[in-house]
């Protein structure tokens, strides 16, 4: 899968190397599961839009 410019898409990159990898035990696959938690989570706070209660918009 590729993006307008013929390059691969990073997410769906960086999902099949997650999925490539097979841990070992369990607390590898412990370690793993946190790193993809650990992402999500700083995605989601990049993305949070919350409202600025000290600057409200005006409209």
């Amino acid at each position: 899968m590729s993006n307008a410019n013929g390059m691969a898409d990073k997410n769906l990159s960086n999902v099949v190397e997650d999925l490539a990898k097979s841990p070992v035990n369990s607390h590898q696959a412990q370690q793993q599961q946190q790193d993809s938690n650990d992402r999500r989570h700083q995605a989601a706070l990049n993305h949070d839009h919350t409202p600025d209660r000290d600057h409200p918009k005006t409209t």
